[in-house]
């Protein structure tokens, strides 16, 4: 406050004494901390980090046609199995690179939900079976339809909603008392939770039990691709497999190690698609309540690849549904995904890739029942019908 009747250096002298003594008491300003500094960077290159991997999948995704249900239909139904070995080969690179990065120490995938101690073999089982067929009632899963929804298809506008929704209504919902019932009156606790866990259990020392795994498996899974004539001749889907494997260990890298900070932890986590897709859907309606994370990016980003690839190669462009019947059958499947995908804990993507590359006993279990229940959906007494308007 001005003091009146006081000249001008008597009063600089005053103000003078009144901040030294505001110094005394309160100490210097205080300033931002490296360590804060240090959590705002990790969190903002997690960030980026997933919406550069969502944006690689997005166009590798649009351009290769990298999908499981694809990759099952051409190989079961029309004899072509290159992009079944797409798959293939990028699962065996997954799981090689992930456990390259855990034996390293750069990553520690057991703080994952794929690894957790506890957990529910029958509902892990059934809800892949639900996803798997709910896969193939909507042609394509929660990541296939992003991919597609970029390149104009608005038949996948309506299978990421209803997804969105119904994973919510799982995870937190109306259905979420249910789901957690079930989970409760079946969940185990397991001694090994793993593949190399059985092995060390058997033993092996920990980390030579994580290499012996990791080799055989990717071993077989690389040989099953290239013994495959066709598929060598195929760069692009060469291309694709390795691109997406590596996708899946960048995910690790970004959520383990570059977002890895004691104060401020990020979840342990790469590519899946359920719950991020619901997530997405929250935040673009509630942004200002929710925060940014890895997940949420990875679809924006896997959305913008596809655009933006679909329009440099011409192949964007609108189309929809052709009968109510065909709207029925997707929203039902993108119900079923929705649903299943929570119980199962991910998808084709998020158990068949990132939860695979693990090698956690919840995923192959999950992983399981998505095959079994495409290849019902495909091929078995139940299968669906293809529409002729579709």
């Amino acid at each position: 406050m001005p003091l009146r009747g006081v000249d001008a250096p008597m009063l600089a002298t005053y103000e003078r004494l009144e901040t030294q003594l505001l110094f005394i008491r309160c100490g210097p300003p205080t300033r931002p901390s490296n360590k804060e500094n240090q959590v705002l960077d990790g969190n903002n290159i997690v960030i980026v980090s997933g919406l550069l991997i969502g944006l690689v999948y997005g166009s590798i995704g649009l351009l290769s046609g990298f999908c499981l249900l694809s990759s099952l239909r051409g190989f079961w139904a029309d004899g072509d199995g290159r992009l079944v070995r797409t798959y293939a080969l990028a699962i065996g690179v997954a799981v090689a690179a992930t456990q390259l990065l855990a034996a390293a120490g750069f990553v520690d995938i057991g703080k994952s939900i794929y690894l957790q101690p506890s957990f529910s073999a029958p509902v892990m089982l059934c809800g892949g079976l639900l996803f798997g067929y709910g896969m193939v009632l909507s042609n394509g899963c929660g990541s296939r339809a992003l991919v597609l929804l970029g390149r104009g298809n608005l038949r996948s506008f309506l299978v990421v909603v209803v997804l969105a929704i119904v994973a919510q209504m799982t995870l937190k919902g109306l259905i979420a008392p249910a789901r957690i019932a079930m989970v409760g009156a079946s969940q185990t606790t397991a001694t090994a939770n793993s593949l190399p866990a059985l092995l060390a259990a058997a033993g092996f020392n920990a980390t030579g039990a994580r290499m012996l795994a990791a080799s055989i498996i990717s071993a077989a899974l690389i040989i099953f691709a290239f013994a495959h004539p066709a598929f060598r001749r195929s760069p692009g889907q060469v291309s694709a497999g390795l691109v997406v494997g590596l996708l899946v260990a960048a995910g690790w890298f970004a959520t383990g190690y570059l977002g890895a900070d004691d104060f401020n932890p990020v979840p342990v986590t790469s590519l899946t698609f359920v719950a991020p897709i619901a997530d997405a859907l929250q935040y673009v309606m509630l942004s200002t309540g929710s925060t940014l994370n890895f997940g949420i990016v990875t679809v924006f980003g896997v959305f913008a690849g596809s655009f933006v690839a679909a329009l440099l190669t011409g192949r964007f462009h609108l189309e929809g549904f052709q009968s109510p019947r065909h709207m029925l059958r997707s929203g039902g499947g993108a119900a079923l995904m929705g649903a299943g995908g929570v119980m199962a804990l991910g998808c084709s993507v998020g158990q068949g890739l990132t939860g695979f590359s693990t090698l956690a006993l919840a995923s192959l279990i999950a992983f399981a029942g998505i095959l079994l229940g495409t290849a019902v959906d495909l091929r078995g007494a139940l299968r669906v019908r293809p529409l002729a308007t579709a």
